[in-house]
């Protein structure tokens, strides 16, 4: 039988484990988040995209409310937990101002390859010396899973949504590296023209081909 879950539609991906910050300022989501608070419910992001709420989504636990103010915004701490598939959506909820549907809860293997995980962090060596950034990331195949770099490699919206609905790290690791080996050539060829941009107007010493 299906769980029920309220919903917190946004167009964002939150993914397992990740811990998101939000201000609450709706009236909806103020009622939804004052009954976690008081209930020790959790509660449902479902992607917002192409003007349409996804029917797979995370689901989130309320760490605590770290401030309230006088109008009844709160800005809180969640983070998530597991992932759903919306079985059926309701834009209403009895007396409720927000929204929710029945949901089954997906199984997450979180288990990925060792090989995989080396070529991913080959992949992400070149990718982030490409855009000359330091950027830190579990360096420890028992400590790291591909949730953890989701946010920072450059996928759209619509590739955070596809690579949620992956539930074996096996497969999420294929689908980061397929995605940096595009990224990559993309990338060196922005730096290329951005590099050329800034040679114009000076003066150049250029060698006549012999003939």
């Amino acid at each position: 039988m299906p769980d029920f879950l309220p919903l917190f539609p946004l167009r964002i991906v939150v993914y397992p484990g990740e811990e998101l910050n939000l201000h609450i300022f709706e009236p909806r989501y103020k009622q939804l988040i004052r009954e976690c608070d008081e209930n020790g419910i959790t509660f449902g992001i479902p992607t917002f995209l192409d003007d349409k709420v996804m029917n797979i989504g995370a689901e989130l636990k309320l760490l605590s409310i770290t401030k309230k103010y006088e109008n009844g915004e709160m800005d809180i701490k969640t983070k998530g937990i597991g992932i759903f598939k919306m079985k059926e959506f309701y834009s209403t909820v009895n007396d409720k101002l927000y929204s929710g549907a029945d949901i089954e809860r997906l199984k997450i293997k979180e288990k990925g390859s060792a090989q995989l995980y080396d070529d991913i962090m080959k992949e992400l060596d070149e990718f982030y010396t490409v855009i000359s950034i330091e950027h830190t990331y579990p360096k420890d195949p028992d400590n790291f899973n591909v949730y953890d770099i989701a946010h920072h490699v450059g996928l759209s919206l619509d590739q955070e949504y596809e690579l949620l609905k992956i539930q074996a790290e096996e497969d999420r690791q294929k689908f980061i590296i397929n995605h940096l080996k595009k990224m990559i050539p993309v990338v060196k060829n922005v730096e290329a023209m951005k590099a050329k941009a800034k040679m114009n107007g000076h003066f150049k010493k250029l060698l006549p081909p012999n003939f």
